[in-house]
């Protein structure tokens, strides 16, 4: 998919919510800003437009690939950006070794992108036969082999039930045992299917994608990352500088809002104790309550960004 953002500029990517971001973090001139999920560039662009003439940038991927996208796509802003391969999981020392003490805006995009879901040989998609890999890292030693491989079938179940929320999940781990080695995604997929094809005949999902989707998270540790990044962006606002958040399933949301919601309040006693005594104090606020989700004029472009769900907080 393509899109010409305001510049000119086409991106093979379509930057999700991308208007929705730059109104989000209001970029402004002399600010500085970090896309910890920096991916073809798409957001970065808009930030650096924004915030021209002196705006900077910090952009943060652990895909190499994305990294000399982006690189190139951005580089018309010579000077007023720099890209990282790093995880957003590090994001106060990458801010730290700009001598940066806090930043203006940030905006983290999670979980795959449609350029990672696109490119061949990342093992993301049952689309085409690929190795098992599903690394967004390649440095990463874990690939979606070794745990399809390796697993205990109770260990297995357990992964697929709570990061694919798949209802047969032991079903699936049953027939993933038996068919052991599985060494592609194309051979997963069919045996995910054979296994329970039957209960997904009037959904508009393959069989396989929460399978898929539960993998993918635990070879990038995800939801853990989540986790860690969250405190550390919060930390690394100026007040009044915000963060902005798009996650595009149930499990990454869930916990974004529950850490938005946490640090928005000035009390976490039990609600029938009489007296506060947790000495909690508020350090952000909820610029929106309910995420924000794309427009119907998005869809139609780019049908992916459906799930997409954007929540926005400001450092008080």
């Amino acid at each position: 998919m393509m899109q010409t953002v305001e510049t000119g500029t086409h991106f093979p990517h379509t930057p999700v919510l991308y208007q929705e971001i730059l109104q989000a973090l209001q970029p402004g001139q002399g600010r500085v800003y970090v896309d910890g999920t920096l991916g073809a560039g798409g957001h970065a662009w808009g930030i650096l437009e924004a915030s021209s003439p002196d705006g900077l940038l910090l952009g943060l991927d652990v895909d190499p690939q994305a990294i000399e996208l982006a690189s190139g796509r951005l580089s018309v802003f010579i000077g007023r950006y720099f890209v990282r391969q790093a995880s957003y999981t590090n994001l106060e020392d990458q801010i730290a070794s700009l001598g940066w003490d806090k930043v203006h805006g940030i905006v983290l995009d999670l979980g795959l992108s449609s350029m990672q879901l696109d490119t061949p040989g990342k093992g993301f998609s049952f689309s085409v036969d690929e190795p098992l890999d599903m690394r967004f890292d390649p440095r990463n030693p874990v690939r979606a082999e070794d745990i399809v491989n390796e697993l205990s079938e109770e260990d297995l179940a357990r992964l697929i039930f709570e990061y694919g929320e798949e209802r047969w999940s032991r079903q699936v781990a049953r027939s993933i045992i038996k068919s052991r080695p599985i060494k592609t995604t194309r051979q997963l997929a069919e045996v995910v299917t054979r296994s329970i094809g039957s209960h997904y005949r009037s959904s508009h999902i393959h069989p396989a994608t929460r399978t898929f989707q539960a993998l993918r998270i635990e070879v990038n540790q995800e939801l853990q990352a989540i986790k860690t990044v969250l405190p550390q962006a919060i930390s690394s606002l100026y007040p009044g500088g915000r963060l902005a958040v798009i996650a595009f399933h149930s499990l990454e949301d869930r916990i974004v809002k529950e850490k938005f919601r946490l640090d928005s309040r000035e009390c976490i006693c039990p609600p029938r104790q009489p007296i506060c005594t947790c000495g909690h104090k508020a350090m952000i606020r909820e610029v929106v309550r309910r995420p924000i989700r794309p427009g119907e004029a998005e869809l139609q472009q780019n049908p992916r960004a459906r799930s997409a769900r954007l929540r926005v907080a400001e450092k008080l």
